[in-house]
């Protein structure tokens, strides 16, 4: 049994998460496994109406209750400080401890990669983004706020522990899957302190690794790189907002943040699926949002609760959507949401 979590979020995260669980309920009645949703409706909506952002039970209630968590796009203009988004958010990536961000980087259809003569098997990335430090940890603070005088501070936290784990997690993730070579990202140069560790840390555990080619890149350098030869780059490991900026420009490379998809995951443990896209309040309900990143993020989900053969299905549905100009207008072709997530769906239950 795959207990599965469902929160819709906000905006077209609503739209596109209802084709994305019409996808995972055909994956689960062709792959004949069973399959129990809970859906929470915390968001903007239940925000405003109640004042409740994500209560710490039901948090807890997800840690020990599910498989995974899918989350739509959250962010709603009617809540300008996104209180609500980066307590569901935040509340889900710290308290579970998903210290690994996984992102795919691949081009699935020749119509998608901006880059002049390179072919779609030349983009073909996964990036291990650390998800639990960083500047992100919101340590820091502003001083004499509105003066002339003002200090506004963040910190970079960075810990032996974490940087460890998110590498370890690269180097096993490319020896699992016969991968040639981990890259390293980081600024060690202009951060002396905080990337030295990085550089260290990365340089010892490469050590139990001499089997995968490994290097290390600043990460401007790699930015210009991924453009110039993508072929060159396999799996990468860096930091919170590195892969975070990373993570988008390769997004570019394979088609959009519409076709994006990522995992938030502690291996072993409850983990967090979730498109990258914004949640776009002014389509929300217009059926015209692109579902193809969230239902390739639920492809990830089922591969996280031990149903690869099913998730092969739900990328190689895409894939032949893609083959067919079977696509929402964003990607050029004339399919609306709903369409959308009917076309992967069927394809997906024929599969098997």
């Amino acid at each position: 049994m795959a207990y599965i979590t469902v929160i819709p979020g906000d905006g077209i995260g609503v739209d596109v998460t209802a084709e994305a669980v019409k996808v995972l309920r055909a994956a689960a009645a062709a792959f004949r496994f069973p399959l129990e949703l809970e859906e929470l409706d915390y968001g903007a909506e239940r925000y405003l109406r109640t004042g409740e952002t994500f209560p710490a039970p039901v948090l807890e209630k997800i840690r020990t209750g599910s498989d995974a968590v899918l989350l739509g796009a959250v962010g709603d203009p009617r809540v300008p400080d996104m209180t609500h988004a980066r307590e569901i958010l935040f509340g889900l990536r710290f308290g579970l401890d998903l210290y690994i961000n996984l992102r795919p980087v691949r081009c699935l259809h020749p119509s998608l990669l901006p880059l002049r003569d390179r072919r779609p098997e030349d983009v073909d990335m996964m990036f291990f983004r650390e998800n639990t430090e960083g500047l992100y940890v919101n340590v820091g603070g502003i001083f004499k706020k509105g003066t002339e005088h003002e200090v506004a501070i963040n910190e970079d936290l960075n810990t032996r522990h974490g940087v460890e784990r998110i590498i370890r997690a690269a180097f096993e993730w490319a020896r699992v899957h016969k991968r040639r070579k981990v890259t390293m990202a980081d600024k060690s140069n202009a951060l002396r302190y905080a990337h030295d560790l990085w550089v260290r840390t990365f340089a010892e555990v490469g050590k139990e690794y001499q089997d995968l080619e490994q290097e290390h890149l600043f990460v401007d350098a790699l930015a210009m790189q991924m453009i110039r030869k993508p072929q060159d780059y396999d799996v990468v490991v860096t930091c919170n907002m590195f892969g975070d900026i990373l993570t988008d420009l390769g997004a570019a490379l394979q088609g959009g943040l519409g076709i994006a998809g990522s995992g938030n995951i502690h291996p072993g443990k409850v983990s967090m699926f979730e498109p990258v896209h914004g949640s776009a309040p002014k389509y929300a309900g217009k059926d015209v949002a692109n579902p193809l990143a969230a239902i390739l993020t639920v492809g990830m989900l089922l591969d996280h609760v031990g149903q690869p053969a099913a998730a092969d299905a739900v990328e190689g549905a895409v894939k032949a959507a893609l083959a067919q100009g079977k696509v929402p207008k964003d990607l050029g072709g004339t399919l609306g949401t709903r369409a959308m997530g009917d076309f992967v769906a069927e394809l997906v239950a024929r599969t098997n």
